[in-house]
């Protein structure tokens, strides 16, 4: 099956279930080599405060400045394909919303369902803000803890809980990536095993949104200017039509660009809608209404 092909089937089951999984969509050296060099921030960081986030689990992001592994998986091109056909229509380009890598604890119990959409007070059920990428580092299994997720739930959103035994366990080998909508209702189900549960969440969101993980902190410019362009474009060094995010009135990817002028002087980025119409009115194609 081509990329485009495959690309439109996971769009497809997304668009019907609200998630899907893609078996095989890392190779599983990549996903060990990821593992290895996260372990010393797993075993640094102190266990989560909240009953969201859950005192069973250690989170962590910023995964591009700790692993340069973790690019291969932001930027895998199937992935971001079916993310663009899920976001497309509601902005001029889409953004990664934060990498964080998740420990879950033996003993830790199963987590509130919730919709990650909710973070935003926009109105719901007229777009997609979101589109999450759970990648295990580990086979995830129910005893483990396993993502509970509710197919169908995205289109019952005046809906906040569902039936638990509606909820089905997003069962996955390492390797394989579980996506699923931010109006999709979901939740880390009980670590019942003797093992720590690990792996990571990759989301994106719309350009115009502001993201979960602020990128411009996890990635400073002293950072980012060593990423490759496109991948410095996805964490925010971008405007996004008309003129948003911009520096001095500038793309930000200036900033990238070593010895930065203090004034550089305003440039338009405009939509080409936006620019016929402003040239049509100029032109004198407008009749303004006559007062009745």
């Amino acid at each position: 099956m081509s990329t485009k092909s495959k690309i439109n089937h996971y769009s497809d089951q997304l668009l019907s279930d609200g998630f899907c999984i893609i078996p095989g969509a890392m190779p599983t050296q990549k996903v060990a080599a990821l593992s290895r060099d996260l372990e010393p921030h797993f075993a640094a960081t102190p266990p989560s405060v909240g009953p969201f986030y859950g005192s069973g689990t250690r989170r962590f992001g910023s995964l591009l400045k700790r692993s340069e592994h973790s690019a291969a998986f932001v930027q895998n091109a199937l992935i971001l394909g079916i993310v663009d056909q899920m976001l497309g229509p509601w902005c001029d380009v889409f953004q990664l919303n934060l990498t964080q890598a998740i420990e879950i604890a033996p003993g830790s119990a199963m987590q509130a369902p919730h919709r990650d959409q909710d973070m935003w007070g926009g109105p719901k059920g007229e777009m997609e803000y979101l589109v999450n990428v759970m990648w295990p580092y580990m086979d995830y299994t129910i005893q483990n803890g396993a993502t509970r997720l509710w197919r169908g739930s995205h289109r019952q959103q005046e809906q906040m809980f569902l039936a638990e035994e509606e909820a089905v366990f997003a069962e996955m080998e390492a390797g394989s990536a579980l996506l699923f909508l931010g109006s999709t209702l979901h939740g880390g189900s009980a670590n019942v095993s003797a093992m720590a549960r690990r792996g990571m969440i990759v989301s994106y969101c719309l350009g115009w949104l502001k993201p979960y993980e602020n990128q411009w902190l996890a990635y400073p410019p002293s950072v980012a200017r060593h990423f490759p362009p496109e991948l410095a474009k996805l964490v925010g060094y971008f405007q996004h039509r008309p003129n948003l995010g911009n520096y001095e009135g500038r793309c930000p990817s200036i900033l990238l660009q070593g010895d930065v002028p203090e004034h550089l002087g305003a440039q338009d980025e405009l939509r080409p809608d936006q620019e016929e119409l402003i040239a049509a009115f100029f032109a004198g194609e407008f009749e303004l209404e006559k007062a009745a």
